[in-house]
């Protein structure tokens, strides 16, 4: 099954390094099965880095033990579809590769949005 951007075309690769997606291939992919609908391919930067933090979800602190690297800024991500969306209405949403972000982040975001923050 070809997975599908939000401009219609083929999904492509976010960053081997560091290994993203809920499926780590890479790829902002949806199976259906990801219950954090991990497929919005950003950019981190330190304030939305900061701003996950402080909602619970810190993304920059290393975890071995599960083979997390810790995220800096630069590093692209895929990133959960609501997690975005909140950033965004926060004023902090994270640059997007649109080539690389799953039509299903569409069912969470207005393309328009995610056009404004496009890096590519």
């Amino acid at each position: 099954m070809t997975q599908r951007n939000v401009l219609g075309g083929d999904l492509t690769p976010c960053s081997f390094d560091p290994m993203t997606g809920y499926y780590r291939t890479g790829c902002c992919e949806s199976r259906g099965d990801d219950p954090g609908v991990h497929v919005v391919c950003t950019v981190m930067t330190d304030e939305f880095l900061a701003f996950s933090k402080a909602q619970g979800n810190d993304l920059s602190t290393p975890m071995p033990q599960y083979g997390f690297p810790g995220l800096n800024g630069g590093d692209q991500w895929c990133l959960c579809a609501s997690r975005w969306q909140e950033a965004f209405e926060a004023g902090v949403a994270p640059k997007v590769l649109l080539a690389g972000t799953h039509m299903l982040a569409l069912e969470f975001c207005n393309l328009a949005d995610l056009q404004l923050h496009a890096i590519d």
